[in-house]
């Protein structure tokens, strides 16, 4: 390590200057292998600088390089790690925190004392020394290193001097003349000894030959003593004279470093008088502002808000140590203190005329609105309180009581005013629902639920037509003639052109519209006064953090603030969720169908406010009403098929096409209307299925039980018009029922068929049956006469023995509402025997000629006849 040391003190600080003075081996912590130098260094030359330099080897190896130099006076902490165990590892806190591990801890001790003993000389600023054992800091530097810095003088030469250019050329050229010189150091150092023998016993031979110079020089040498004595009594008498001049000098320089210690502390106590005057010194302006200033009007507003901001900074300044001692700064801080409970109390007032002030504004203003669905806007009160959003804040800072006593007033007066408004408001909803129901039923005095149905019919054998229509009641079924239904529907159609179906369907879009805008209104309503209260009261409002710095209070005062506006929020529109509540009860009175309307309208809503904030309070208190228009929803459904359980028949009326399957209908003709594309399609899909498994149960349930109209007329009917709606609708969550629909319509249809047709050519049928047996028994061949009896047994399409049978058939049929399709159905099953019977009679009479006496071709002529005639 001395080597090395005196290398770098001839290379790199020699040529600057420098001496220095302690050094240690280092890396940088975490980084192993990549050693470098500390090296404690002094300048030659007064001032004197105390370094810290950073020296590193060059890449090649080859030699050093001076890499960073620090003062040592930036240098602020020396942090050992550990005062008590040996560790290599230290930090120096200079404009950032520079972490070293040292080769060795000796050397790290060594050049902490010697860090420590040049603050203590060099420095007025102290170095904070932390984890260093005490008694390290009381060694002396090693011997060397600390000639400057233990009391000694900063020019003493050190230990080690460099040799000159001639004293080099003379070593070299004696190294020459030796060739063991550098083979041989011994031998060399041996030769050298006997040569300064030879050289001294030469120099005091002649010396003792040159007596007489030395009696000379003997003479001279006393003669200087003689001088020498004379000198040091002069020197003596002005050593004297020195003394007193010292003496002097001490007194002058103890008075000159008394005049610059009090120059000192005048421009210390200049510079604490000024902090406290420019950090403690308040306007005039300020003062008269905060004490008379106009809080109606903005110019005077803002006057204020800038007096107080300069007040709370002149409150909230980071005093000195010792200033708060101060009688001067404790009379300013109570002055302050006074300044500001005078004006908070004065905004506190003022703020409280305000929002009075503004009620009554309002207040008149509330009549207008009073038969117009709206609600009167906020906008201009928010806009003129706005303009005291800095005060409420600078109020919330410096005096929280009287800004919660504000908050306490504003929810008080706000809540009522609101109140007033809202009740006001759905009083005006209410009557415009039932108004508009009144409105309605003054032209049509059958039930709700009645109303004449439209249905086109479609065979499944590809014909089809248009059905007359039918009228149905909630309470009781009747079903009523098609000349009774014809006159009860025309009546319907006739009371201003409009049925009662659309009467319902007017009163619900109505009503559906005045639910809309009753959300629409509030909404926007709630929103406003929530973003209000956010930045009129500074709900969300924290302390901005430096960058990089966490603190988990941030997000907790954020939850802090949306807890305590949806607080505020809660109190103020106390009557929004009880007046919704009552709203919805009324509409679900009015109609049950209504609440389709509002669940679709409702969730929308409630979808669009927890996309803005799920924890909101317009979205907490839409979410709560939802609860109850989904149970209203329920309830219509489960309703609706309580009616359809509760379905009596009359044993006297025939049945057609049942209520509760018309209202299906009409049901899900609504839904579909309702629910496209809305959030809830779910809860409608479930209903669905529910809805249609009890109208297929309780269809056969009313088939059972008929005894006017036949089974398989009730349940295809009944199924076509099922089958034939959700095809109408698509509904793709009833695919599987449509199908079931379908199959149970086709399987009744071909029921009744085949029983009400029965075999209208019976006995052909019999006299070929029994000649089949006959041909089966002797062999194929008839005799002529038995060709003539068959003749006989041919009907005629035209006797009496096809068409009487036909014409009361169909006479059955016409009192159905379904009489067309099954008459289509009954002609495709007569051809189909009139063929069957063609085959028989060729096969068992080939080549007579028997035939029918009536074709295909006659046959639907009379079928058609048949239906034209009636």
């Amino acid at each position: 390590m001395t080597a090395i040391k005196h290398a770098l003190q001839r290379d790199i600080f020699t040529p600057n200057d420098e001496r220095l003075l302690s050094i240690v081996n280092v890396c940088k912590a975490g980084k192993k292998k990549r050693n470098c130098f500390l090296c404690a260094t002094v300048t030659t030359e007064r001032p004197v600088q105390v370094n810290v330099v950073k020296v590193k080897k060059s890449d090649k190896g080859d030699f050093y390089k001076r890499q960073t130099a620090w003062a040592l006076r930036d240098l602020a902490v020396v942090d050992a790690k550990d005062a008590v165990k040996e560790n290599p590892e230290f930090d120096l806190h200079f404009d950032k925190v520079y972490k070293w591990v040292a080769s060795s801890t000796a050397e790290k001790n060594t050049f902490i004392s010697c860090i420590w003993k040049l603050n203590q000389r060099y420095l007025r600023k102290k170095i904070y020394f932390i984890n260093v054992s005490s008694h390290l800091l009381e060694e002396s530097v090693p011997s060397g290193e600390n000639q400057s810095v233990a009391g000694g003088d900063e020019e003493a030469v050190d230990e080690y001097q460099e040799l000159n250019a001639r004293e080099e050329q003379d070593i070299e050229i004696m190294m020459e003349g030796c060739e063991c010189a550098i083979s041989n150091a011994e031998a060399f150092a041996e030769k050298l000894s006997r040569e300064l023998q030879v050289l001294d016993g030469a120099n005091i031979q002649s010396i003792m030959a040159s007596e007489k110079q030395v009696n000379i020089l003997m003479k001279l040498l006393d003669e200087a003593l003689k001088e020498v004595d004379q000198i040091e009594l002069k020197l003596s008498s002005y050593e004297e004279m020195l003394q007193s001049v010292k003496e002097q000098m001490d007194q002058i320089s103890e008075s000159n470093h008394l005049i610059h210690l009090s120059n000192t502390n005048n421009v210390k106590l200049l510079s604490e008088i000024e902090f406290l005057v420019n950090h403690m010194d308040l306007a005039k302006g300020h003062i008269k502002a905060l004490q008379e200033g106009d809080l109606s009007s903005s110019r005077g507003i803002e006057a204020c808000t800038n007096a107080a901001d300069a007040l709370l900074q002149c409150m909230n300044v980071a005093l000195r140590p010792g200033h708060d001692m101060l009688h001067a700064v404790k009379q300013q801080q109570q002055r302050f203190s006074d300044l500001r409970e005078q004006f908070a109390r004065r905004l506190a007032s003022h703020l409280n005329n305000v929002f009075v002030q503004q009620g009554h504004d309002q207040s008149s203003t509330l009549a207008q609105h009073s038969i117009e669905l709206t609600l009167h806007n906020h906008h201009p009160f928010h806009r003129d309180l706005l303009r005291y959003a800095k005060l409420m804040e600078w109020l919330k800072n410096t005096d929280y009581e009287k800004y919660e006593g504000l908050t306490r007033n504003y929810m008080d007066y706000l809540s009522r005013l609101y109140e007033r408004e809202i009740k006001d408001f759905f009083e005006v909803a209410k009557i415009k629902m039932t108004g508009a129901t009144k409105e309605g039923k003054k032209f049509a005095t059958l039930p709700r639920k009645e109303s004449a149905v439209k249905q086109e019919a479609e065979s499944l054998h590809g014909s089809s037509g248009k059905l007359t229509g039918s009228t149905s009641s909630l309470n009781k079924l009747s079903v009523q003639s098609s000349g009774n239904r014809r006159s009860q529907s025309s009546s319907l159609l006739d009371m201003g052109n409009m049925s009662a179906s659309d009467l319902d369907v007017a009163d619900r879009t109505k009503f559906d519209k005045i639910f809309e805008q009753v959300l629409s209104e509030l909404e926007p309503l709630c929103l406003a006064e929530q973003d209000f209260i956010s930045k009129f009261f500074k709900l969300q409002q924290h302390q901005s953090i430096p960058l990089g710095v966490h603190s988990p209070g941030v997000s907790e005062n954020e939850h802090r603030g949306k807890d305590m506006i949806r607080q505020m929020m809660i109190k103020i529109f106390r009557c929004v969720e009880p007046e919704l509540n009552n709203l919805i009860a009324l509409g679900d009175k009015i109609d049950s169908f209504n609440s389709l309307y509002m669940l679709v309208k409702m969730s929308h809503h409630v979808w669009t406010a927890q996309n803005v904030d799920p924890a909101s309070f317009l979205s907490t208190t839409l979410g709560n009403v939802l609860v109850t228009v989904k149970r209203n929803f329920d309830k219509c459904i489960s309703n609706q098929i309580k009616q359809m359980e509760d379905v009596k028949i009359s044993k006297k009326s025939k049945v057609g096409i049942l209520p509760f399957v018309a209202e299906f209908e009409e049901f899900a003709a609504l839904a579909e209307s309702i629910f496209k594309n809305a959030e809830r399609r779910g809860d409608l899909d479930k209903a669905y299925i529910k809805l249609i498994r009890s109208v297929f149960i309780n269809v056969e349930k009313v088939a059972n039980e008929s005894q006017k109209t036949p089974r398989d007329v009730v349940m295809m009917e009944n199924f076509h018009h099922i089958f034939a709606t959700l095809s109408r609708l698509k509904i793709s969550c009833l695919e599987a029922e449509k199908k079931e629909a379908k199959q149970k319509y086709t399987d009744h249809l071909q029921s009744y068929v085949i029983y009400s047709l029965g075999q209208p050519l019976e006995k052909l049928n019999v006299s070929i049956f029994l000649n089949v047996i006959l041909m089966q028994s002797i062999g194929e061949d008839s005799s002529d006469s038995q060709e003539e009896e068959e003749r006989e047994y041919i009907p005629s399409l035209h006797g009496r023995e096809a068409g009487v049978p036909l014409d009361n058939i169909f006479e059955k049929l016409f009192a159905f509402f379904f009489w067309q399709v099954v008459w289509h159905s009954m002609q495709d099953e007569f051809i189909r025997q009139y063929k069957h019977f063609e085959g028989l009679i060729a096969r068992c009479y080939p080549g007579s000629g028997i035939t029918m006496e009536f074709t295909i071709q006659d046959i639907l002529d009379y079928f058609s006849s048949i239906a034209q005639s009636h």
